[in-house]
């Protein structure tokens, strides 16, 4: 309760410099307008015309609230393709392209994570590996995903490889790294007296792994795996752009070819939803897991 009310005042903050954005950025527009028609017109005039512009370089903030209600709520509840009265989600609407990416990013953030942590576990007990491997993980991220994404789709199509399974691939090639590196760091957080009392007790190195090296790792798992899924969903939003079908993807290229910059900001807001949504999640099992070890 203490920082609900800093949160508001920054939150008024940004829609105030968003209106005045969005006033300056439209009005170019409005008097290009009012010269071809032969009139002139001043700012009593262009206030309220920038702010309801049917395709503005910047929508306002209730342009884009109104949106994406439409879309989400309204598409449907009161749409002839909506839930309500087809027994299905709406294509039309942002729920199922939400559902769409949101599963692949699920999957591929699972792939990643896993992926990841095995790899960490291999590079902290193997010199070999953690000379030869990580380099190369390192070297895998330097590559642009919006170069490396067709060229994934278009290989895992050649195959008969379709669905969700490519989106996921490139989500899991974006999460894998920040938990292998996140991983590797906690794994070896135990200090020299720790690992030097399992050597006392005889300790095997998977009961060193077990008994202190992940219990350590926690903190630095989890907050590995916040931004890997973070990274995973912007993957799978990138791998959504040239595949086409369903996905926020799809609807923000969409968005673009036809100039429906509302469309494409109400979208963005569901993105933005779905990513603080996933990022709770983990930060909620975090908590719970956290307390459970006496963490917190």
């Amino acid at each position: 309760m203490r920082s609900f009310g800093p949160v508001l005042v920054v939150l008024g903050v940004i829609l105030a410099i968003w209106y005045a954005a969005a006033v300056l950025m439209n009005a170019q527009w409005e008097r290009d307008q009012a010269s071809r028609a032969g009139a002139v017109i001043g700012w009593a005039e262009i206030l309220p015309a920038t702010l309801r512009q049917e395709r503005p370089v910047l929508p306002a903030p209730h342009q884009v609230a109104a949106e994406f209600w439409a879309l989400t709520w309204g598409e449907e509840v009161s749409g002839r393709r909506g839930i309500v009265r087809s027994g299905s989600l709406s294509n039309r609407g942002l729920v199922l392209h939400a559902w769409v990416t949101l599963s692949a990013t699920m999957l591929g953030f699972v792939i990643g994570a896993g992926f990841g942590i095995l790899l960490a576990v291999g590079i902290v007990h193997n010199r070999a590996m953690d000379a030869s491997v990580m380099p190369w993980a390192i070297a895998s991220q330097t590559i642009p995903i919006v170069a490396i994404a067709p060229m994934i789709i278009v290989v895992l199509n050649s195959i008969g490889v379709s669905g969700l399974v490519p989106k996921a691939i490139i989500a899991a090639y974006l999460s894998f790294f920040p938990v292998v590196v996140g991983m590797v760091k906690g794994l070896r957080s135990p200090d020299a007296m720790q690992l030097d009392l399992l050597r006392t007790y005889n300790a095997t190195a998977l009961q060193g792994l077990w008994k202190l090296r992940l219990p350590a790792a926690m903190p630095f798992l989890f907050a590995s795996l916040k931004v890997g899924v973070a990274a995973s969903f912007v993957g799978t939003i990138v791998a959504e752009l040239p595949l086409g079908g369903a996905g926020l993807g799809t609807r923000l290229l969409a968005g673009s070819y036809y100039g429906q910059t509302i469309q494409i900001w109400a979208t963005l807001v569901m993105a933005s939803l779905l990513a603080a949504a996933m990022v709770a999640v983990v930060g909620g099992i975090q908590a719970r897991v956290l307390t459970r070890m006496g963490m917190r």
